[in-house]
């Protein structure tokens, strides 16, 4: 006996249009793949996408949080360096105003050292003078005494009459330009 799919089967010989069995199996099958790829295969890809999700926000955030985390270790940093001229800037005063108190202080010292030099020099010249003067003075009482003896024509050797003649020829010469005239 024939039944009639068998014949319907037949019937239809076109190779594209499947049998009606056949379309029920393959519903059947296409049903359990598609369980199965529910219950297995769809968590499991959910779970990598939501994985791969997950990393790529945290990267994203890791990475937001290292440029804030940069920005302010740079503003920190400049903070640094002005703080850094700033103590450049008074190192640079204070050392200016230590080279001006040194430059005083040598300047000072420089000072007192020429005024000593010159107060010595002074006190040096005074003594050369007053060496000078005396010297200069027993070379003129020599002199004069010599010149006396001659015009007088005999000596004088008395060693006290000597010195007053000589104290009063000295005197005389000494307030001669005093009272002589100034166009002389």
């Amino acid at each position: 006996m024939v039944t009639p799919l068998l014949l319907a089967a037949e019937e239809n010989t076109n190779p594209l249009i499947p049998a009606g069995g056949e379309i029920i199996i393959g519903f059947i099958a296409f049903g359990a793949l598609v369980f199965i790829l529910l219950k297995t295969a769809f968590p499991r890809a959910e779970k990598a996408f939501h994985d791969r999700r997950e990393a790529i926000e945290g990267g994203l955030e890791r990475a937001a949080n290292a440029q804030q985390e940069a920005q302010q270790a740079l503003e920190q940093y400049r903070a640094q360096l002005a703080d850094a001229r700033q103590e450049a800037a008074k190192i640079r005063e204070q050392a200016n105003a230590d080279a001006a108190a040194i430059r005083r202080e040598m300047e000072q010292k420089v000072a007192v050292e020429r005024e000593e030099r010159l107060r010595t020099f002074a006190e040096q010249l005074a003594q050369q003078r007053a060496q000078a003067v005396s010297q200069l003075r027993l070379e003129v009482g020599t002199i004069a005494m010599e010149l006396a003896e001659r015009i007088v024509g005999h000596e004088l050797s008395s060693d006290e009459r000597q010195r007053e003649l000589v104290d009063d020829f000295i005197s005389g010469l000494e307030a001669a330009p005093e009272s002589a005239p100034a166009g002389s």
